[in-house]
């Protein structure tokens, strides 16, 4: 009998096929050990964009050439008027002034503070009015009344503004601690909506606590 050798080609499609085979079986046992339980790779997810912030509006610019109180320092008067940030709920609007003693000697306080209303030039609010308390301003509390006391260096008092809503701003106030004191102007941290034909209701002054 005359043995028949296998031609070369089909021997090396032969060698072929069997490294395939045994490439693929490695493969995935090497897959198995990587990922035991056979998870599917997560697929990673694209952020969304970062969503687009509107910007507040604008505060009303101040006038170039409006005297206000220094930042720093004790004015000529002794006394140093700041305002807070201010409160509204259901049209009314309220804010807080402070007067701060900060001379060297004691300031007798009795009453209710001056103020006015001023546009961002320094002009007075036309037909705002100004009362001593609030019984004029819906909703507002009612004004403690005047009692005299004593504001010593270093110590202050607090007294309440109230209004209504409107739709102009008042952004700086002239203030005196009374009617004939020493006006000083200072810009609050927010404007007034008060507007025109108005009512600027003040509680009188109260020592802090």
């Amino acid at each position: 009998m005359i043995a028949i050798r296998p031609r070369p080609r089909a021997a090396a499609v032969v060698c072929l096929l069997l490294l395939a085979v045994s490439g693929c079986g490695l493969s995935e046992e090497l897959d198995r050990e990587r990922n035991p339980e056979r998870r599917p790779t997560p697929t990673p997810s694209l952020a969304p964009p970062p969503m687009e912030v509107p910007s507040p509006p604008p505060e009303p610019a101040p006038g170039a050439d409006v005297p206000v109180q220094s930042a720093q320092g004790c004015p000529p008067s002794g006394l140093r008027f700041a305002a807070d940030e201010g409160d509204a709920a259901m049209g009314l609007r309220a804010m807080g002034l402070t007067v701060t003693n900060c001379s060297g000697d004691p300031v007798e306080v009795n009453g209710h503070p001056r103020v006015t209303v001023l546009d961002d030039e320094g002009e007075p609010f036309p037909e705002v009015r100004t009362v001593e308390g609030t019984d004029r301003v819906s909703m507002a509390p009612e004004d403690p009344g005047p009692e005299p006391f004593t504001l010593a260096p270093g110590e202050s008092a607090h007294a309440g503004l109230y209004w209504r809503m409107h739709a102009q701003a008042g952004v700086y106030l002239d203030v005196a601690l009374r009617k004939g004191g020493t006006i000083q102007t200072i810009r609050p941290p927010q404007p007034l909506d008060i507007g025109p034909d108005n009512v600027l209701g003040t509680t009188a002054w109260q020592p802090a606590e």
